[in-house]
């Protein structure tokens, strides 16, 4: 029984060296020393300035590029109506048909007194020839060849006067066949057949506007404005030749025109009521997708910031009096806390004006395991995708910038 005791003893205690022996060797093979396997992991990236492209998105409303109200020029009854509402109209095509009887009549009433009028100057200057040479003989007075030549003046006016009045009446007669001004898309029709019409009133009988192309009518602020002018005059934006004016549009239902406007000019006067000045941008409306009246919005190449900086959202925190702060990872490996310049964002990344240095690295997972001051294990962090355009207000400094992973 002895015997047997001392047997089991001893093979515990080689069982027991040889676990020993195995741990003593892991132990030996970890190639992270103790020390450093306490270091909190964090995942920091790299920011780099890089160019980017400057836009602001503006609020705008579309508007037809012309408006031609369709309107009497003349009294009368309407007779027929030429054209279907809302159909395409071409300029000249036409519309309407007043009653032209009145307008005829008095076309020819007026041509017959053209004719009576050149009779009478046949007739005067008739008399003022034979009078010229009657004085020669003394067979009449001066007075009477006075009255002879003012007689053939009165009648030769009375022929302008006629010739202007069979003008008038052609006219009026034409004006009972109402045309379109413009090439577009017409409206409801205002009149019906029968509806009667005055010209002296200007009765609106149809509304024709063209909409290819079309208006947008832009609203940015003066502030804006000016900062952008500033920018561009400092050099802190550069513009990009003929594509800085070039401009997207951003439907009702969040969509892309897909074709891009030509900014044809910005308004002088400031709103005294919004503070903003209108910028009207032309679009190209070959299927008639934008409509007068839309609220839309529209994305406008400002520039280029060729020394931005962004900062992925995720690293930016906000302290109590709401300055933007990050953590960055210093050269030995710990955890410095810096208060940032964060204007706008741009998708998921801050854009930052001041307060990071090319090449820093800013802890962006792992913010809620470090403080200021803590030494900590840096890893790689996911590749962060690189923004196309920095959108926003012009008045903000475009500070773009692509991150990289450390």
């Amino acid at each position: 029984m002895h015997t047997a005791s001392v047997q089991y003893f001893k093979r515990f205690v080689g069982v027991a060296a040889a676990s020993t022996f195995i741990f003593l060797s892991a132990c030996g093979e970890s190639k992270i020393p103790a020390r450093e396997m306490e270091r909190p992991e964090v995942e920091v990236v790299t920011v780099h300035m890089r160019p980017l492209a400057v836009r602001a998105e503006l609020p705008g409303r579309t508007s037809a590029y012309r408006v031609a109200q369709v309107r009497a020029r003349v009294d009368g009854i309407v007779l027929q109506r030429e054209f279907q509402e809302g159909s395409d109209v071409k300029a000249n095509q036409l519309l309407y048909r007043i009653d032209p009887a009145p307008f005829r009549a008095a076309l020819e009433t007026a041509q017959a007194l053209l004719q009576n009028a050149q009779a009478n100057v046949v007739a005067a200057t008739s008399l003022a020839q034979r009078d010229r040479q009657l004085i020669g003989a003394n067979a009449i007075s001066k007075q009477d060849l006075d009255n002879a030549v003012a007689a053939q003046g009165q009648a030769e006016a009375a022929v302008s006067a006629g010739k202007a009045a069979v003008e008038a009446a052609r006219i009026n007669l034409a004006y009972t066949e109402v045309v379109s001004p413009i090439s577009g898309r017409i409206g409801i029709s205002q009149v019906t057949q029968g509806a009667y019409v005055q010209g002296s009133a200007a009765t609106l009988m149809a509304t024709v506007q063209q909409l290819d192309p079309i208006y947008v009518d832009l609203n940015r602020s003066s502030v804006d404005g000016l900062q952008w002018r500033r920018d561009i005059a400092s050099g802190k934006l550069k513009l990009t030749g003929e594509d800085a004016t070039k401009v997207q549009l951003i439907l009702e239902d969040g969509s892309t025109y897909p074709l891009p406007g030509r900014l044809e000019f910005t308004d002088v006067t400031v709103d005294a009521g919004t503070g903003s000045v209108t910028i009207r941008v032309v679009f190209p409306n070959p299927d008639h997708v934008l409509l007068p009246g839309m609220f839309v919005r529209a994305s406008i190449d400002q520039g280029v910031d060729e020394s931005a900086m962004l900062v992925p959202q995720v690293g930016v925190t906000h302290d109590p009096q709401g300055q933007a702060t990050v953590l960055l990872v210093g050269a030995d490996d710990k955890v410095a806390l810096s208060t940032i310049q964060a204007t706008r964002t741009v998708g998921d990344q801050w854009v930052v004006d001041g307060g990071l240095a090319e090449g820093e690295k800013v802890i962006v997972a792992g913010l809620q395991k470090v403080a200021p001051g803590t030494q900590v294990r840096m890893v790689s962090s996911a590749a962060v995708p690189k923004p196309a355009l920095a959108s926003g207000a012009p008045a903000a400094a475009a500070s773009v910038a692509s991150t990289e992973a450390r």
